[in-house]
């Protein structure tokens, strides 16, 4: 089947802003498919498997992790970057590592983070993502960091939900090359954004059904959730809410993605853009859903707030989650030859609290409870 060929608007390959090291041009990979190599073949990446999305992965082995998130927004962005003539690569690879970034524990680690870092340059996910790509991961002996390519990095530095947003990024000197072009991503950054919210409500939905944390007669004023699942019902009337969940997913993501594709199209025609540098110059976002499909989303998320963050057994978890950290912080702060070298070593050049921000931030959910544990627990192993 052959390939279309790529909007003009579309992030080109061979027309890259290029890495910070240079290095020589893989003879069987272009250079957005050498970072999605690099990215999916780091240990950040790896760890993905046992970070909490939302639900803590210690309660129970089939809810999500940011691993299985990060690969449901992978492909999400595929199916619209694909759909719209943009590079599905780029789009996919910026998807895959959107979520470097994150703490173990989920927003509450973020939360935790952020409070201890508050007065020593502070913490957010997004631009951790980018320290992690940059100078955290380091594989190769030249120099730290992955060198992944420009697009690449600024698809992280600019990646921006309504649950992701990495204030004072433009105005951090450090990351001032990234928004001398404009202040938006291209449009396969963009399609990471938006993927990233349409699988993130989705799945969380699923979970909550799964976890049997709301009903079918809660969810039935849902606009949209109505709209999905009406003709699930009529060929499966007597089937309970979990053996229908799939499908009803299912269709719900496609009505989104379908409306994604059909407004992004709008606007494109509305603006006419020639360059990617033209889609970073615009005002708003291209990538979108209509007015009415967000505001039906909305109306989503405000049940999920509700019902579902809000849940008293993920309140606990979530406060649970907190401690772990901010105790493991202060200890760590207060005694940082607890720490292993590789960290110690750092510590002049870059102050006790970010070290010790970069160690928390790394682990995962299964790691920092066993850290805990081997810390205040009199009679564990250490």
């Amino acid at each position: 089947m052959s390939v279309s060929p790529l909007k003009s608007y579309a992030c080109h390959a061979d027309q890259s802003n290029g890495r910070q090291f240079d290095e020589s041009p893989d003879p069987f990979s272009d250079v957005f498919e050498l970072d999605r190599r690099r990215v999916s073949g780091c240990a950040a990446f790896r760890r993905l498997e046992y970070k909490t999305q939302a639900f803590v992965t210690l309660e129970d082995d089939h809810f999500r992790t940011r691993l299985t998130h990060t690969l449901e927004v992978a492909g999400i962005a595929r199916v619209v970057a694909k759909a719209l003539g943009l590079n599905e690569t780029l789009a996919e690879t910026i998807s895959l590592a959107h979520d470097l970034g994150h703490p173990p524990f989920g927003h509450a680690g973020e939360v935790a983070l952020r409070d201890l870092m508050a007065d020593h340059g502070g913490f957010e996910h997004n631009m951790h993502a980018l320290r992690v790509v940059d100078y955290l991961e380091h594989p190769y002996p030249e120099h730290r960091g992955l060198n992944l390519t420009f697009e690449t990095r600024e698809g992280l530095i600019k990646h921006n939900t309504k649950y992701d947003r990495p204030e004072g990024a433009s105005n951090n000197p450090a990351l001032w090359d990234f928004f001398e072009c404009g202040n938006l991503p291209s449009l396969e950054g963009q399609i990471a954004c938006v993927a990233d919210r349409l699988a993130y409500d989705g799945h969380d939905l699923e979970d909550a059904i799964a976890a049997n944390l709301v009903n079918e007669e809660e969810l039935a004023d849902i606009a949209i959730w109505a709209e999905a699942i009406a003709p699930i019902r009529e060929q499966y009337p007597d089937l309970v809410l979990a053996a229908v969940r799939r499908p009803v997913l299912d269709r719900l993501g496609r009505l989104l993605i379908a409306d994604v594709v059909d407004e992004t199209e709008r606007r494109i025609a509305a603006n006419d853009p020639k360059l990617v540098d033209d889609i970073r110059l615009m005002k708003e976002g291209v990538v979108a859903l209509s007015q009415a499909r967000n505001s039906q989303l909305n109306e989503l998320e405000a049940f999920l707030v509700e019902h579902v963050y809000h849940h008293h057994r993920l309140v606990r978890m979530d406060a649970k989650a907190r401690r772990f950290i901010e105790r493991l912080f202060l200890a760590y702060v207060e005694n940082p030859a607890m720490l292993p070298p590789r960290f110690t070593s750092r510590i002049d050049e870059q102050g006790v609290h970010r070290v010790v921000c970069d160690y928390i931030a790394g682990m995962t959910d299964r790691f920092c409870q066993d850290d805990y544990q081997r810390m205040f627990e009199p009679f564990e192993r250490v």
